[in-house]
């Protein structure tokens, strides 16, 4: 049998549109177990942390979750914990899957919040898929110029 570009030993075909097949192979045991997914899940749950004078502010890209699935906690010692979780999406008689390439399982970050901030006054808010978290700072006590009186 002559090879051809598309096609890789035995037969497994090469699909220049599916990089899970290069990377996992074709077969399903080839495939990540639903713990690496879990793993992946944590792992792309993207946030971003911006400092401004007024606050500490982050990001969390959460697509297709609702405000219900997702929960902003302060523990002691100042960490800022996201958790939540995406669930897979059941399916009923009849139906068949094709590809499934949206992550599932449940999701954690945490971040260490510095000395400066006022915990108790956390703000949490979603829009369009996008988690914000505000996180007031202190402000700093400002100078206090003294005037010298003679004696």
């Amino acid at each position: 049998m002559a090879l051809t570009p598309f096609h890789i030993g035995g037969n497994n075909i090469f699909d220049p549109f599916n990089i899970d097949s290069l990377i996992f192979g074709s077969r399903s045991s080839d495939r990540p177990s639903s713990y690496a997914r879990d793993v992946a899940a944590v792992a792309n749950t993207q946030v971003d942390w911006k400092e401004t004078p007024e606050a500490h502010i982050f990001k969390a890209n959460l697509p297709g979750l609702s405000m219900d699935e997702v929960k902003v906690q302060v523990e002691e010692g100042r960490v800022l914990q996201i958790s939540g979780e995406r669930r897979k999406e059941e399916t009923t008689q009849g139906e068949t899957w094709h590809r499934v390439e949206r992550l599932h399982g449940s999701f954690l970050r945490r971040f260490r919040l510095p000395e400066n901030v006022k915990v108790e006054e956390v703000k949490a808010g979603m829009e369009n898929g996008v988690l914000t978290v505000t996180v007031p700072k202190m402000q700093k006590p400002s100078a206090k110029t003294i005037d010298i009186t003679c004696n």
